[in-house]
């Protein structure tokens, strides 16, 4: 994991970042990617993480915070968890958790 960090919010709920290797496509190692979870704390965010399947997820230290944009994409996301290519591209969208855990299904030619 390359860093993370968090920010509490006025109502005491708490916004993770993380940046985790993402999956790996078969031609080598995943590339990064940004995820963010709303909790109620620190503890609980992780928690969120490793009932997902992200087992070895640890936060340690306040490197890499949320930026107040990513604090707002967050909040609006109805499930709480996104995520996104890093390093961030403009052009790119957040993402909801389930996409980046879906296993890919190759496609049939018939």
């Amino acid at each position: 994991m390359a860093g993370g960090g968090f920010s509490k919010l006025p109502n005491g709920s708490v916004v993770v970042a993380i940046t985790l290797t993402g999956p790996a496509d078969g031609a080598g190692p995943g590339s990064p990617v940004r995820v963010l979870v709303h909790a109620a704390n620190r503890a609980r965010a992780l928690t969120r993480l490793r009932n997902l399947g992200l087992r070895a997820v640890y936060l340690r230290g306040n490197a890499e915070p949320p930026t107040p944009d990513e604090v707002t994409a967050v909040l609006h996301h109805p499930d709480g968890l996104l995520w996104r290519a890093r390093p961030e591209k403009a052009q790119e969208l957040w993402h909801p958790i389930r996409t980046l855990l879906a296993p890919s299904v190759p496609v049939q030619q018939n």
